[in-house]
């Protein structure tokens, strides 16, 4: 993009007489703010409530009565269309079909459907956009979540939140833009792995990429000087290496140097940023009355969602909360639950926090994972027990803040939540529509890379206007 160009060239001709860090945030705030100028924005900031593992959209959102008459049936080769199967269960002589075992309400003046297993989300439901005929590419889980975080199967790709950090910048000087944090469920603790790939800039410069915050002890590594290090000495170390730095990039013109610098920076305030919003002792006790007891005990999810809400009064521009545990191949009526119960009370708890607290209207609060789960049963079906198998062509997200309508539920499924019937959304729409409400155009946030102009949505993806306000 020439206005990087222009602005490395202005760098390299003033290097010698500014101070470099501060040249080097002022390069990055331009680079990140440029494709932003003159868009109207609903949204600033984002909690992403990633669930890893694809949630079943059958037995929490999705209601389906009608399959109670075709229990233990085969899935009609009508409805199957031959659309195709994971290894895992191509090779099944039959595809039983298994109603959820969990009850369904309506919710709210909405009439929102939700499970007896998330009460919590049924009672702030009015508060909520459900889209139901989310569809994505990718079947199996890696190619699924990456896809959903960087809009491309392969990894290589910026992710979501590195995105909107280049486009957007940041608003806290001393916190970073992006930030994530990690819980393991109590439905498979050990399933599916995730990797630093997900939150990272791929090609855009290094600095845009998610800072992971650590689920033990300090949120960050070196967080605290070592002994016998003091303030001072810290601060002549970035100096010389900074004078370094500055040697290096006056003969390469590399602006990754640049976002080293800034890094270097940045993890100098963090040293007193990060401890003030890590600590939790000044919350009431209305707060671990409202997110539940787990809130307390750091790298819960519950404590995340407390955290989530921290950084976002700090102006922090991302935060990600990823949660595994979600991939319930079989046993899911006492996996699931577990999962719910790590997840429900928070997730309902972040979204009014929010709002009483006059936040929701600007943040944007999306939950879902990477696929949606079949109707027939993987493996044996019994009247209280069963599992199912990834399933791409039908899921369900929910979105609160940020402009969404509240009380919708948009899209609709047929009679076995196997395909769409009305108003598909792709995942790159709502990519879209999620840059969107940020004031961004999605087909004009890009990055030359290789030789061509990259972006979240490759060359997909629309907006989907029935949702917003």
């Amino acid at each position: 993009m020439n206005h990087f160009i222009k602005t490395r060239r202005e760098i390299l001709s003033t290097a010698s007489k500014l101070g470099l860090a501060s040249t080097a945030f002022s390069f990055l705030n331009s680079e990140g703010k440029a494709a932003s100028k003159g868009a109207s924005a609903k949204a600033k900031r984002v909690i992403y409530l990633c669930q890893s593992g694809a949630p079943s959209q059958i037995d929490l959102f999705d209601h389906k009565p009608a399959l109670q008459h075709y229990y233990g049936t085969d899935l009609p080769e009508s409805i199957r269309k031959g659309q195709r199967l994971t290894t895992m269960t191509a090779g099944q002589d039959s595809f039983p079909l298994a109603p959820s075992v969990f009850e369904f309400s309506k919710w709210g003046e909405s009439g929102a459907d939700v499970s007896s297993l998330m009460p919590n989300i049924g009672r702030i439901s009015d508060d909520l956009c459900f889209i139901k005929s989310l569809h994505t590419d990718a079947i199996n889980h890696d190619p699924a979540i990456t896809f959903l975080q960087t809009g491309f199967e392969q990894a290589g790709r910026p992710s979501f939140g590195s995105w909107v950090d280049y486009a957007l910048g940041s608003d806290s000087s001393d916190l970073p833009a992006f930030v994530v944090m990690l819980s393991r469920g109590s439905g498979r603790p050990n399933c599916q792995p995730l990797y630093n790939r997900l939150w990272g800039s791929g090609f855009l410069p290094s600095k845009h990429q998610g800072v992971k915050f650590s689920s033990h002890g300090d949120p960050i590594l070196f967080l605290r000087n070592p002994e016998g290090v003091v303030d001072d000495v810290r601060r002549e170390n970035l100096d010389a290496i900074a004078e370094l730095n500055k040697l290096d990039y006056q003969q390469s013109g590399d602006g990754e140097i640049l976002s080293r610098i800034a890094q270097y920076e940045m993890a100098a305030k963090m040293q007193s940023s990060i401890p003030d919003v890590a600590d939790l002792s000044d919350e009431p006790e209305s707060t671990f009355e409202l997110y539940g007891e787990d809130a307390r005990t750091p790298g819960t999810y519950a404590y995340n969602c407390v955290m989530a809400r921290r950084l976002a009064e700090k102006d922090v521009r991302f935060v990600q909360l990823f949660h595994m545990g979600w991939d319930q191949h079989n046993a899911l009526p006492k996996q699931i639950a577990g999962q719910c119960r790590d997840t429900d009370q928070a997730s309902a708890a972040l979204v009014s926090d929010l709002k009483q607290r006059g936040m929701l209207d600007d943040t944007i609060v999306i939950w879902g994972g990477e696929f949606g789960r079949t109707a027939y049963s993987q493996g044996e079906l019994t009247p209280d027990n069963y599992g199912r198998d990834h399933h791409p062509k039908c899921f369900t997200m929910w979105l609160a803040g940020g402009g969404f309508k509240p009380g919708l539920t948009y899209g609709k499924t047929d009679d076995f939540s196997y395909n769409v019937d009305e108003n598909p959304v792709h995942i790159h729409d709502l990519n879209a529509t999620l840059l969107h409400q940020l004031g961004l155009d999605h087909e004009k946030v890009t990055f030359r890379h290789q030789g061509r102009e990259h972006r979240l949505t490759d060359v997909h993806g629309h907006v989907v206007k029935d949702i917003l306000s």
